[in-house]
């Protein structure tokens, strides 16, 4: 590591000061042959419009950049599960192909580095980013992110218990890897509400006592030992020991509300209230004195101690009541076991486990409006869970198995089909919609002369609407208008033809706009007199006003991180205005 000018300490690598390529900003090209069932739309946070669950194919930094415009500040919660550069290569059938997992490590960093930063953007004041690692990167990554999100941000290291026995990985002789991590941080750590998770454990046997008469009220209320109260009251069919001891836990479970333990009172915590009346307890032994809150439960206090109930460790998970605790930074109670065939699909080596998701996306979300996004949607699982949640999500791949993988599974979520994972304990039953879009090819690409030139497969208003994308305009034609394309504010509006603009065009939109109205024109080519005849009229050509503001042409930023599928597109008609835009058959669109 090392530490730049302004003294603030970050981790270096080789490529990292390279200046990064200005990317493109891509349409997202609806795709409806893979969409399904009913979009929900509405608002999203900065006021845009939500168009509904989202499934991208595409090279997942374009897609990112292509979401900027609409999504900065607006996405509650991030998973992703990046490749882990572990080495290997594995696709999604097992197979030696697909996934690159073993990058050169500066190239890891700079691929995730550029990622991150745009992922920032996109997280609201109050959202969460979850990073899912093994050792081979996560330290590293950590550095990365404490830069990007600033170090007071980072929540939590998560560790994983995440493999079974059969599936170990061998370190050292005698040493194997069961562990890996989750990268837990806040966008803005004091505006992020942490949701508090309960897990599943085992009875706490330090709840010893049994509450006998507790219907007639606490003034005659008697305590016996626990175990007294099961052999007493307990129903066991088996000699099994343990049968007997599942059926001594359901019995603590379905008793909590009359299974206690005394707990010591602090004379400097406790508040006025209780320890006078811990005074009255020891004054009056073997009396219950009892403290009537409004806001909270009420407080028993007995022999100078507190009763406290074996209730409140009980919680519903899974939808039963189920003996909890708080959630801590170390998960052993999610099992990778039998989640082959979780969604109907097969995803070996790269599949998460639905409660995993569920997890995260419970500790940072809560409404249904929130959004979730998965850049590394791999399987589909982090899409999956967050549809089940009532969640909107984003998720973006890829790989082929957007869709045969991402697309089949979610349809069968939509469709209340799958019932694995976590459909039983969200009582799943189908709902919703997503639809599926193609990430557009790059705007300009080269010719045989190596020019670049305005790609043939844009028709007019894919055209227009990437010239308001490239220029920072929203694109809402006017239905009557024809020159208001977009806006980028109130009055502020951009227009892009492929006609030659000629002075009488001109004149005439001029006469159309109101005195505050300011135009700007993208076109083929124009007459010499429009240049600078209105004031606020500016009139620029195509692809000049491109040429120096992004890279175009490149269509995969992976570093061979996926494999791009040759995937055949449907028909398009071809636009090809005015021929190909060279320097050698239009000597004049290169000019000023």
């Amino acid at each position: 590591m090392a530490q730049n000018k302004i003294n603030k300490l970050e981790l270096t690598w080789i490529g990292k000061e390279e200046e990064p390529a200005a990317l493109e900003p891509r349409l997202l090209i609806d795709t409806p042959e893979y969409s399904f069932g009913e979009v929900e739309t509405g608002t999203l946070p900065n006021g845009k419009q939500w168009p509904g669950n989202m499934l991208i194919h595409g090279d997942n930094l374009l897609a990112l950049r292509a979401l900027e415009e609409n999504f900065t500040g607006s996405v509650k919660c991030i998973y992703i599960d990046p490749p882990f550069n572990t080495g290997s290569r594995i696709d999604a059938d097992g197979k030696e192909i697909g996934y690159d997992d073993g990058i050169e490590h500066s190239t890891w960093l700079n691929m995730m580095y550029s990622r991150f930063q745009i992922l920032h953007r996109l997280l609201r004041e109050d959202g969460a980013l979850f990073v899912h690692l093994d050792d081979n990167e996560s330290d590293y990554c950590k550095v990365i992110l404490d830069e990007i999100f600033g170090r007071n941000n980072f929540m939590n290291r998560v560790t994983i218990d995440a493999r079974s026995p059969s599936a170990f990985s061998t370190v050292n002789p005698g040493m194997f890897v069961a562990s890996e991590h989750i990268l837990f941080y806040a966008k803005n750590r004091s505006k992020l509400v942490e949701n508090r998770v309960r897990t599943v454990r085992n009875p706490d046997y330090a709840y010893n006592k049994f509450i006998l008469n507790y219907e007639k009220g606490y003034e005659n209320w008697e305590f016996i030992p626990l175990l007294e109260a099961f052999s007493k009251f307990g129903k066991v069919r088996s000699d099994n020991p343990e049968a007997i001891l599942k059926s001594y836990n359901k019995f603590i479970i379905e008793n909590a509300d009359r299974i206690c333990r005394y707990t010591a009172i602090s004379d400097s915590g406790a508040g006025q209230q209780v320890i006078e009346l811990k005074k009255l307890s020891l004054i009056n032994q073997d009396k219950i004195f009892k403290l009537e809150r409004s806001e909270y439960d009420d407080i028993f206090i007995i022999n100078g101690q507190q009763i406290a109930f074996y209730s409140k460790n009980i919680h519903i998970i899974d939808g039963t009541p189920q003996a909890t605790k708080l959630l801590t930074d170390i998960w052993t109670d999610i099992a990778w076991e039998g989640i082959a065939k979780e969604g109907d699909v097969t995803f070996k080596k790269g599949k998460k486990p639905e409660k995993l998701l569920k997890r995260c996306i419970e500790l940072a979300t809560s409404s249904s409006e929130d959004i979730v996004l998965d850049s590394f949607l791999g399987s589909g699982t982090t899409a999956a869970v967050a549809h089940k949640m009532g969640r909107r999500w984003i998720g973006i791949e890829l790989g082929n198995h957007a869709y045969s993988h991402c697309v089949h599974r979610l349809s069968k979520v939509v469709a209340g089909n799958d019932q694995s994972g976590i459909s039983k304990s969200q009582n799943w039953k189908g709902g919703g919609g997503f639809k599926f879009y193609e990430l557009a090819p790059s705007l300009l690409n080269h010719d045989k002369y190596g020019n670049l030139i305005i790609n043939k497969e844009y028709n007019a208003d894919m055209l227009a609407a990437a010239m308001a994308k490239h220029q920072g305009f929203t694109y809402s034609p006017d239905k009557d208008i024809y020159w208001e394309q977009g806006h980028s504010s109130e009055h502020d509006y951009i227009f892009t033809t492929t006609q030659l603009v000629t002075a009488e065009m001109l004149g005439t939109i001029h006469e159309q706009m109101d005195e505050d109205d300011s135009l700007l024109i993208c076109c083929s080519k124009f007459q010499p007199e429009c240049r600078n005849k209105y004031p606020n009229i500016t009139i620029k050509k195509i692809p000049k006003v491109l040429l120096d503001t992004c890279e175009f042409d490149r269509d995969d930023y992976s570093l061979n991180i996926v494999s791009v599928p040759d995937i055949e597109d449907e028909e398009r008609e071809d636009f090809d205005p005015d021929g190909e835009f060279t320097e050698e058959n239009n000597p004049t669109l290169f000019d000023e």
